[in-house]
């Protein structure tokens, strides 16, 4: 899971306040005899972008979406592996390149319509149809990571389309069919990007009309106010002003309905604010809790979970915004004047671990024998001296008022590491900005920023989600075009042959660190908190929590 994409303008939503205070007072006062318990309020660090998964990349957008929707797969619950969602059995054809779907009957979307194989080539065919601004990097990014373009690019750069059709065969069967053996299907379709949505809400909230520019994208009503699918929660309000999001229970779930009748998710962007909410009870839960905090908390009786480290933490390096970072001796002295263990040891919770891959050692195809960078700081200057560059300057940017599974805290970070960087000689111009949209326009969009550090959290268990994600085409983040490894990606996703296709990604592990885009940093195992009386929640590596097996005990 990517950071949040910025240049989003969201409508105003003409809501009714909600009085989160006043649930969670509710919820206090029921110690005997009282009404049940019904009513979770789960604090989150950043507001949704978008109720429209199709159009989300950022953790919060996702969180709603997991509740909300389905998908054809889903992961585990607690862990990586691809098991049934919507679809209750898949086969490829022989050639790998036809998948067939077998459906569950009897589910219903939230408007009470029917979920069947229609209905999933209507979700397939929007988004493979895409036209104008929904070809947006920064509006379809998850369909480009995985199906690369669209039925007819309007774009020269972006590639052909993996997705190649959809067919219902009958109501509870449905064939996709795509251009080529890919690693990434069907693991891929367990993202909330690929939900599948009610076609009558779609339609009927005009849902593929996105407007404005690339530089102000103006999102439909069904994007922000109407999200309808088939999960345990449905959509009731999204308070903007009161940084509140409302969702009730599916009373026709087709499955095992939510223990909860409301779940609140609060905006509460301090750390230590939703520390101090959870204590005094106006909210029961939150998420990326404070490495300092996990034992304070959990001997105060909270139930602490920790999710497995499945993400990693980058400092990235854009070779066109700065052409000194062309030269892969410049880009080898920054990663030797990084005291990574330092920074693990003094800012990342237990657990956290310094970073040899651009992907954690659970993911096959990790490789313990690449090129590695340890600290060493005379190597690093004698490189820059090799290089020209012992007075070289280095804009690096940092964001604030965020906190991400794999970044705690980024202005100790940023100090950490601005540090290193000028105990070798590199002037460091410090660039704070904030998380959305400033920071994340500043590094992932154009050409001017030299530096920076951001992060990723696995969608699903393949390597090809980390570092294909990052290296396997040309993006304005690193700023580089290097068509050996483009092919070298290409060709690994392409192997249906699983042996086979992981010795292809430890290669190219050897080839990304050779190559030395950014600097892997390292793995954070991140702490999801709740009250002391709520249960029936298993962490997710993935951040795939389900909120409807939550309950007051």
């Amino acid at each position: 899971m990517r950071a949040p994409r910025p240049k989003v303008a969201i409508a105003a939503i003409a809501v009714a306040a909600l009085a989160v205070a006043g649930c969670a007072e509710s919820n206090r006062d029921d110690k005997s005899g009282g009404s049940k318990k019904d009513t979770l309020v789960f604090g989150v660090a950043g507001d949704p972008k978008v109720l429209d998964p199709s159009f989300a990349s950022d953790g919060e957008s996702l969180r709603v979406a997991r509740q909300v929707f389905e998908t054809l797969v889903r992961p585990e619950e607690g862990g990586t592996k691809v098991t049934p969602g919507l679809a209750e059995s898949w086969t490829p054809d022989a050639a790998g390149t036809t998948w067939t779907f077998k459906l569950r009957s009897g589910v219903k979307f939230h408007d009470g319509t029917d979920f069947n194989a229609e209905a999933v080539c209507v979700n397939f065919n929007r988004w493979y149809n895409a036209k104008g601004l929904m070809q947006s990097p920064d509006v379809t990014a998850y369909w480009q990571d995985v199906m690369g373009g669209f039925a007819k690019n309007e774009n020269a750069d972006l590639p052909p389309s993996l997705f190649k059709s959809c067919a219902a065969k009958d109501a509870t069967t449905v064939d996709l069919s795509f251009t080529r053996v890919s690693s990434k299907i069907p693991a891929a379709l367990m993202l909330p990007s690929f939900s599948i949505h009610s076609p009558k809400a779609l339609q009927e909230f005009d849902a593929s009309n996105v407007a404005g520019t690339a530089e102000d994208i103006k999102y439909p009503a069904y994007a922000t106010e109407h999200p309808t699918g088939t999960g345990p929660f449905k959509f009731k309000t999204w308070d903007v002003a009161n940084k509140t999001l409302t969702l009730e229970r599916n009373e026709d779930y087709s499955g095992a309905k939510a223990k909860l009748k409301t779940l609140i998710f609060k905006t509460i962007s301090d750390e230590n604010a939703r520390k101090q909410a959870l204590r005094s009870g106006d909210i029961q839960g939150y998420d990326l809790v404070g490495p300092a905090d996990v034992e304070p908390l959990k001997s105060e009786g909270f139930n602490m979970l920790t999710r497995p480290a499945f993400n990693v933490l980058y400092l990235a390096m854009n070779q066109k915004g700065n052409p000194k970072l062309a030269d892969i001796r410049v880009r080898q002295a920054i990663a030797y004047a990084l005291n990574r263990q330092q920074l693990v040891t003094s800012k990342l919770p237990p657990g956290a671990k310094v970073a040899d891959n651009f992907m954690p050692d659970t993911v096959e195809g990790w490789n313990g024998d690449v090129t590695k960078y340890t600290y060493d700081p005379a190597k690093a200057k004698a490189l820059l001296a090799e290089a020209g560059a012992s007075n070289l300057t280095l804009k690096f940017h940092y964001p604030t008022e965020v906190t991400r599974p794999y970044m705690p805290n980024p202005k100790d970070i940023f100090e950490l590491l601005s540090a290193d960087l000028k105990a070798v000689g590199i002037t460091v111009e410090a660039i704070p900005l904030k998380w959305s949209p400033d920071y994340l326009n500043a590094t992932t969009s154009g050409s001017k920023h030299d530096i920076h550090f951001l992060g990723w959290t696995g969608d699903y268990g393949d390597a090809y989600n980390f570092i294909g994600t990052f290296f396997d085409r040309p993006k304005d983040e690193w700023g580089f075009n290097n068509k050996a490894l483009f092919d070298q990606f290409k060709d690994a996703d392409s192997t249906a042959d699983i042996a086979a296709r992981t010795e292809k990604y430890k290669a190219l592990n050897k080839s990304v660190m050779e190559f030395l885009p950014g600097v892997p940093i390292s793995h954070s195992p991140p702490a999801i908190v709740f009250g002391k009386d709520v249960t029936g929640v298993k962490a997710s590596p993935l951040t795939d929590e389900r909120y409807a097996t939550a309950e007051f005990k």
